[in-house]
């Protein structure tokens, strides 16, 4: 059984929507476990992200960065970082913010070099842009991770950006899948 952490934060339920898209699309590989994981409970969490064999972290973009209570997050991972205890984990990320930009690539690299400085191996999107329209897959056109835009006052991200977040989960499943087996 391969096992897969969602560790995000959402201010608003926007992220947590998608957090729970990408959390079905992990759910649609075949022996897979995942789970979601808010910043808030880190602490009653940290063995079973020591113990993952994936890692995908999420987070808003606020500010064009992580948000406060997943940038404390990242902060406390230290004792991990010291330990290496997330060495040659799969990691991959996850982001939304209210513009169609709002600087969410910035927000993946600062998720793609945490992974790093933990000696993950990132796992990116693989899904090419479909055009614009809201149920259009990876319509924002980011390759790092999922992306998704949601404007003020709804409830989550696009049906497209939702989709995207799903396939972006079965993608992590697969390369989490394959790098156990091949994992010395």
């Amino acid at each position: 059984m391969t096992t897969v952490a969602i560790v995000y934060h959402s201010g608003y339920g926007r992220t947590a929507a998608q957090a729970e898209a990408v959390l079905r699309g992990l759910q649609s590989a075949p022996d897979v476990a995942a789970q979601l994981i808010r910043v808030e409970d880190i602490e009653a969490h940290w063995e079973a992200l020591d113990a993952a064999d994936a890692i995908v972290f999420g987070s808003p973009t606020y500010m064009g960065s992580v948000s406060g209570p997943f940038k404390s997050f990242m902060d406390a991972s230290s004792r991990r970082w010291l330990q290496q205890a997330w060495r040659d984990k799969i990691a991959a990320g996850f982001t939304n913010s209210g513009s169609l930009s709002g600087d969410k690539l910035n927000t993946l690299i600062q998720l793609a070099i945490f992974a790093a400085q933990h000696g993950m191996v990132w796992v990116g999107q693989a899904e090419l842009p479909a055009g614009r329209a809201d149920d259009a897959i990876n319509r924002i056109g980011s390759m790092l991770g999922a992306a998704a835009q949601s404007d003020h006052g709804s409830p989550a991200p696009s049906e497209g950006d939702l989709a995207t977040a799903e396939r972006f989960g079965a993608r992590v499943a697969r390369a989490a899948q394959r790098w156990k087996r091949g994992a010395p």
